[in-house]
């Protein structure tokens, strides 16, 4: 399955609007927000049609799953969104995981817990919040909005060290740029090392950047960004992934992605890529296999990708973050 597919769900008194684009989806908020809710609309549509009183609206079906036998129901289902909530015992566990990283669906979770198994993006973790859109008709609109954002500051960045959660090409590259700005760049060796790596970093007065693929670091975008409250000299830059920013450069010889880039999820095949992180992986790696100068490999980087208008380029792109000394 790829592609955005637009999700209206609404009754009298409620009104959900929202599209999914990726094959993972997460719905967080504290208890009473409108996650339940919504997922009972659908399911209550599913199975009494227009006698529900729901009305639903996609370009594909959307469906329900409830712990009896949820694991054959997801191997039958094909093409359609799969909404689950977060009193499913089976969402934290390896088989469900498994399940859904091959699947030809899109799967909506709404939960407060991190799932650490699915490589989920930050891009795609949604809250709730009342709007007034609809008050007149005596309708509440329930909004699902972005928690959290490819930056976490808002204003111009001086790193005076670099943390990354690659350990290996990206690792290598951003070491360069440290380098040339005379600081520290350490791996964390693993999403789930970041924090561990934070709290014992030495010199907290320095601003510390640290750089994560925000395609598959939703599992730990919540206790990062708890972090970040308590230590004002952290600043996190999640971009899509370390191969997105090479791409995005437009500077590597014969490639050429820009329009795959604008609309990702058109191009990108749920069952094939467990996230788009991987995707961007295989394009560059595909896009450069060709020419031994600039055959891309993740576990070390080519010394083509260190040149000058490369490192340009991703500077341009990290927009808020100064790299010169």
């Amino acid at each position: 399955m790829k592609g955005s597919h637009r999700v209206i769900v609404e009754t009298k008194k409620v009104k959900y609007d929202f599209t999914v684009k990726r094959n993972i989806t997460i719905l967080t908020g504290d208890s009473g927000s409108g996650k339940t809710v919504l997922i009972d609309m659908i399911r209550e549509y599913r199975r009494y049609g227009s006698d529900s009183g729901v009305f639903l609206s996609c370009d594909c079906e959307c469906r329900t799953i409830d712990d009896e036998n949820w694991m054959r129901q997801i191997e039958e289902i094909s093409g359609s969104i799969i909404f689950i909530d977060e009193g499913n015992r089976f969402l934290p566990s390896k088989e469900f995981a498994e399940l859904v990283l091959k699947s030809d669906n899109y799967f909506v979770l709404a939960v407060r817990e991190k799932l650490p198994m699915l490589p989920y993006s930050v891009n795609e973790i949604y809250g709730f919040r009342r709007s007034g859109k609809f008050h007149e008709a005596k309708q509440t609109y329930n909004e699902i909005y972005h928690l959290y954002g490819e930056i976490s500051g808002q204003s111009e960045i001086n790193p005076g060290a670099v943390i990354t959660e690659d350990s290996n090409a990206g690792y290598e590259f951003f070491s360069k740029l440290s380098s040339q700005k005379n600081i520290d760049c350490i791996s964390a060796h693993g999403k789930s090392n970041v924090i561990s790596i934070l709290k014992n970093r030495k010199k907290k007065e320095d601003i510390c950047l640290v750089i994560a693929d925000g395609a598959a670091f939703g599992s730990e975008i919540r206790d990062v960004s708890e972090y970040l409250k308590t230590d004002e000299g952290v600043v996190l830059y999640a971009p899509e992934s370390f191969e997105w920013l090479l791409l995005s450069t437009n500077a590597i010889p014969n490639v050429n992605v820009s329009t795959i880039l604008e609309r990702p999820e058109q191009y990108i095949e749920s069952s094939e890529y467990a996230s788009w992180e991987r995707y961007f992986t295989a394009l560059l790696i595909n896009q450069t296999q060709a020419d031994p100068v600039w055959a891309y490999s993740k576990r070390k980087l080519p010394d083509a990708y260190y040149s000058p208008k490369i490192i340009s380029e991703v500077k341009k792109l990290m927009k808020l973050i100064v790299w010169e000394k």
